[in-house]
């Protein structure tokens, strides 16, 4: 009961709060050159109605209804954790901003079954940052039905979890194959942040010229790119090698089947067979040995105007550095312009702990 009355008090002075964003605005863009935030409340995002008409909340939601047009932005959770950092809520907020007329499905091994539009609503009350947005879809993730039909069930069926080294990884480098596989749309991992629409429909990111990333991709549904990548996940399954069954996989396929991956020149993407690889500069200006760069101050925020979203290399950070709100660093431009429910949250949270 305590926790219920904590959100609803969180959501009101969220409300109140984006009341003040939208009349004030000015007070958060301090710079000329910086771009224009928008406004806390536009035409996509609407209050959350948690008291849907009768017929309307019994009906049925399922995966299948909200993705069959192969157009999602899928997001997953694999561990059991129901209150995500704050960095997971900026990630799926940025995603239903810049694609306001696309699924955001994000699975979650918490959730309890979810089979009804009240059991959304209810399921989305515990994200107050979600709650606005009526694009974002909550799933539970349950890997034996999205392994259904694929070559990984039966893998899964006889892998033993308590023997491998990080189940949480590798669990998801299976769960995106099957998800993107089946569905068709883009994955991308809860720490990258959407900051303009990808205009590809089959790509592959590259984080360098020999690097390529399972952190974010897109396919149309039963591509073959999925569907090697799931048979070569299970004919040379390798659990206990860090990246084996996701970066490393990617480059596998790549090069056994579409082309010798030429590496770029400029700043341009390159095709591989029915496939387009991602210049790194893309979703990697900043590099991952860089990625503290995300956490210092600027003295003005500049965009970048070749990128469809920015990496933040959360595991690496490992919670060495948060957001300060008004801290001016580079993350700290980031939320506020792309992710401003869950930036407010954090603003919120840090004045009631002082």
């Amino acid at each position: 009961m305590k926790s219920l009355i904590r959100v609803i008090f969180i959501f009101i002075i969220l409300v109140g709060f984006g009341l003040f964003y939208k009349v004030h605005l000015t007070l958060f863009s301090n710079h000329q050159n910086e771009p224009a935030i928008q406004p806390f409340f536009i035409p996509n995002i609407k209050a959350p109605n948690n008291e849907a008409p009768n017929n309307e909340a019994t009906r049925e939601i399922r995966p299948e209804e909200i993705l069959h047009q192969g157009n999602g932005i899928f997001f997953i959770e694999t561990t059991d954790r129901m209150e995500p950092p704050h960095v997971v809520m900026c990630a799926v907020e940025s995603a239903a901003r810049i694609y306001p007329t696309r699924p955001i499905a994000f699975f979650m091994k918490g959730l309890p079954k979810i089979n009804t539009v009240e059991d959304e609503n209810k399921a989305k009350i515990k994200f107050p940052s979600f709650s606005s947005y009526d694009n974002i879809y909550l799933f539970p993730l349950k890997l034996e039905e999205i392994f259904s039909n694929t070559p990984l069930l039966p893998w899964y069926k006889k892998v033993n979890t308590n023997n491998e080294n990080d189940w949480t990884k590798v669990s998801s480098d299976a769960s995106r194959l099957a998800l993107i596989w089946k569905y068709g749309g883009i994955y991308m991992d809860t720490d990258i942040i959407s900051v303009r629409p990808i205009p590809l429909k089959n790509f592959v990111a590259a984080e360098s010229n020999d690097i390529y990333s399972n952190s974010v991709f897109g396919s149309l549904p039963h591509h073959s790119f999925t569907s090697k990548g799931m048979e070569d996940f299970v004919q040379n399954y390798n659990g206990a090698i860090l990246g084996h069954q996701g970066p490393d996989l990617f480059a596998r396929i790549l090069k056994k089947f579409f082309c010798a991956l030429p590496g770029f020149k400029y700043t341009e993407d390159v095709r591989c067979g029915n496939i387009t690889l991602t210049n790194p500069d893309r979703f990697y200006p900043i590099a991952g040995p860089s990625w503290k760069k995300f956490y210092e101050v600027l003295d003005e925020y500049r965009p970048f105007p070749s990128s469809y979203a920015l990496h933040l290399f959360d595991h690496a950070n490992q919670g060495q550095y948060n957001l300060v709100p008004g801290s001016k660093t580079m993350v700290d431009h980031l939320y506020r312009q792309y992710c401003p429910y869950t930036y407010v949250t954090v603003l919120l949270k840090n004045r009631s702990s002082h």
